[in-house]
C-alpha cells in the first residue's frame, strides 16, 4: 500500500533532532510566546519577504485574526473561492461578516479574479486569494482590484509555504497572508498552529494583541481579544522541518513532473503550472469524470487517495447548500478531482508504481 501521506518517514529521519528540540523547549520552561516562536516567526517572514510573521493556533485562526485585524464585523462583506476548504469562509461569518462567494479558474482551482470583480459591491472589505493546492493564485490581477476597489487582500496560503509568483514570493502580495502548520502540510507540525505574514507595521502590532486577549502590556486589555498562540514546542519542531523545506519542495515539484511523463495521454486532467506562478505540490490533484470509480480502482490496487473537496463550500450545509448554476466550475471540480500521493520522500520507484497503477485504474473505469 502507497499511503496519500505518510509522515513516519520523516520523523524517523529528524527523530533525534525533533526530539533535541522538544528537549530544549522542556529545559527552558518558557512554552508560549518564547525565543522558538519568535526565531520562526523571523524565519518564515524573511522566506516571504516580509517584515513580520505572527505565529497563532492554527489556519483558521490565522484567518480568524487578520479579519479581526483587518476590521472585517457585521455588514461588511468578504469575496472568497467557491471551491476551497471551508475555513476560507466559516471564518468570514465567524467575524459576523458574509461570505461572497466566485466560482474558480478550472485549470488551476483559483478565484477567477473576473467573477471577484463582478461581485464587489460597496460593503466588500476584503478578498480572500487561495493558493489551492500549493499553485499560487493571480496575485498581480487581484492585487491591482484590490487596490482599485479600495478593500483588502488576504492570502490564504495554508497549501503554499514558500511558493512563488512572478519570482516573488507568496505572502506578500496582500495585506496579510495565512499559514497552516497542520501536519500533512508541506511545512506540518506534530499539532495544530498557523501563522500571519504581514508587511504592514500596524497589522503586525494589532496581530500579536489580538492573539493575546487583546493585550497592549501587562494585564492592561484594550479590545477583545483571543486566545491563540502558537506554542513553544511546535514552533521548535518546526524550525527543525523548516531547514529542510526547499528540499522537500524539489522533491515534490520532481514527482509531479514524473507523473505528468508517466500520465500522459490518459483520460485524465493533471494539474498545471501556469505562468508566472512556481507550484509547490502540497497535493498533486488529478480529475477524471469518473472519479469515484477511479478512487476505487486506485484503492483495490493498493494506492491511497483522498478528494479535496467533494462539497464546493456554498454547497455546504452551514450556507444553505446550494449555488450549482452559479458556480458551476467550483461543482465540477468537486465531482472530478482526486488527490494521489506526492509526499516528498515518496521514491521513484513508487511514484512509478502509483503512475501505473492510474494507467491501470484508467484503463478499468
Amino acid at each position: 500500500m502507497i499511503p496519500l501521506v505518510d509522515l513516519t518517514r520523516q520523523h524517523v529521519v529528524l527523530r533525534e533532532e525533533l526530539l533535541a528540540a522538544m528537549a530544549r523547549v522542556l529545559d527552558s520552561s518558557q512554552f508560549v510566546l518564547g525565543g522558538e516562536g519568535r526565531a520562526l516567526e523571523a524565519g518564515l517572514a524573511a522566506l516571504h519577504s516580509v517584515r513580520h510573521g505572527v505565529g497563532v493556533g492554527s489556519g483558521t485562526d490565522a484567518l480568524r485574526l487578520a479579519l479581526a485585524a483587518l476590521g472585517v464585523g457585521p455588514g461588511d462583506e468578504v469575496i472568497t473561492p467557491a471551491f476551497s476548504f471551508v475555513a476560507s469562509a466559516s471564518t468570514i461569518a465567524m467575524a459576523g461578516a458574509r461570505p461572497v462567494f466566485a466560482d474558480i479558474d478550472p485549470a488551476t482551482y483559483a478565484v477567477e479574479p473576473g467573477a471577484v470583480e463582478r461581485a464587489i459591491t460597496p460593503r466588500t472589505r476584503a478578498i480572500i486569494a487561495v493558493h489551492l493546492y500549493g499553485h499560487p493564485a493571480p496575485v498581480d490581477r487581484l492585487q491591482a482590484l484590490a487596490r482599485a476597489r479600495s478593500v483588502a487582500l488576504i492570502e490564504d496560503a495554508a497549501q503554499a509555504v514558500g511558493a512563488t509568483y512572478a519570482g516573488r514570493p507568496i505572502g506578500g502580495w496582500g495585506d496579510a497572508a495565512c499559514l497552516s502548520f497542520y501536519p500533512t502540510k508541506n511545512l506540518g507540525g506534530c499539532g495544530d498552529g498557523g501563522m500571519v505574514l504581514t508587511d504592514r507595521d500596524d497589522l503586525a502590532e494589532r496581530l500579536r494583541r489580538l492573539r493575546h486577549h487583546g493585550d497592549a502590556g501587562r494585564y492592561r486589555h484594550v479590545e477583545l481579544g483571543y486566545c491563540s498562540r502558537l506554542d513553544e514546542l511546535q514552533a521548535a519542531l518546526l524550525r527543525v522541518k523548516l531547514e529542510r523545506l526547499g528540499d522537500w519542495t524539489e522533491r515534490r515539484r520532481r514527482h509531479a513532473a514524473r507523473y505528468r511523463d508517466r500520465l500522459a495521454g490518459l483520460p485524465l486532467g493533471l494539474p498545471v503550472e501556469q505562468a508566472p506562478a512556481r507550484h509547490v505540490y502540497s497535493l498533486f490533484t488529478v480529475r477524471h469524470a469518473q472519479r469515484d470509480a477511479l478512487a476505487k480502482a486506485l484503492a483495490d490496487l493498493g494506492v491511497g487517495t483522498a478528494v479535496h473537496y467533494p462539497i464546493p463550500v456554498p454547497g455546504q450545509p452551514m450556507f444553505g447548500g446550494g449555488g450549482e448554476r452559479q458556480f458551476p466550475e467550483a461543482w465540477r471540480a468537486s465531482r472530478e478531482v482526486l488527490s494521489i500521493p506526492c509526499w516528498a520522500e515518496l521514491t521513484d520507484d513508487e511514484v512509478d508504481r502509483v503512475a501505473a497503477a492510474v494507467r491501470h485504474a484508467c484503463e478499468r473505469v
